[in-house]
């Protein structure tokens, strides 16, 4: 099934709360367990300027999502931007992440003038480095009890991807 990606809308709360109340998706990123519909509709009602959300869907159903953080107010940070992403867990492995990263990556080269693109994955999120490696991304970094997770310190790699 094709994957399209568009803007996320706040209407999409419902849809994105979906994807982090699944096991696999709360184990690869740095959000918490038990996720409220409130939360999700507060946070995309009141994004900040600067943040560049998309939607992943399979038809029209919302299978994964990924932002591009700017730092608008730091003239010393403007040429860079953060990525976070996350894909429904039935959804993982189909290539909603491919889509959603390259969508990222051509929004920071082509249209927000980024030079620098950079992220923190799990050290043990092997599926998510192999995807980050495969566009561009490179290990700058390990950090070491970086976030708690399942009831242990977890490392993290910064990763980042400069354009050429």
């Amino acid at each position: 099934m094709p994957i399209t990606i568009r803007r996320l809308e706040p209407s999409d709360y419902l849809a994105v709360q979906r994807i982090f109340i699944g096991p696999k998706a709360i184990w690869g990123t740095f959000q918490l367990p038990f996720p409220s519909i409130e939360v999700w509709r507060k946070r995309l009602e009141e994004a900040p300027e600067g943040l560049f959300s998309l939607a992943a869907c399979a038809q029209e159903e919302i299978v994964g999502t990924a932002s591009v953080t700017t730092f608008i107010n730091n003239p010393r940070r403007r040429h860079v931007g953060q990525l976070g992403m996350a894909v429904r867990d039935d959804w993982q492995g189909k290539g909603v992440g491919s889509a959603l990263v390259q969508e990222a990556v051509n929004l920071a080269d082509k249209w927000l003038n980024l030079s620098r693109l950079e992220l923190e994955v799990y050290c043990d999120n092997e599926p998510a480095i192999k995807l980050y490696k495969k566009f561009g991304f490179e290990i700058e970094g390990k950090l070491v009890s970086y976030a708690y997770r399942d009831g242990q310190f977890a490392d993290a790699y910064y990763m980042a991807r400069l354009k050429k």
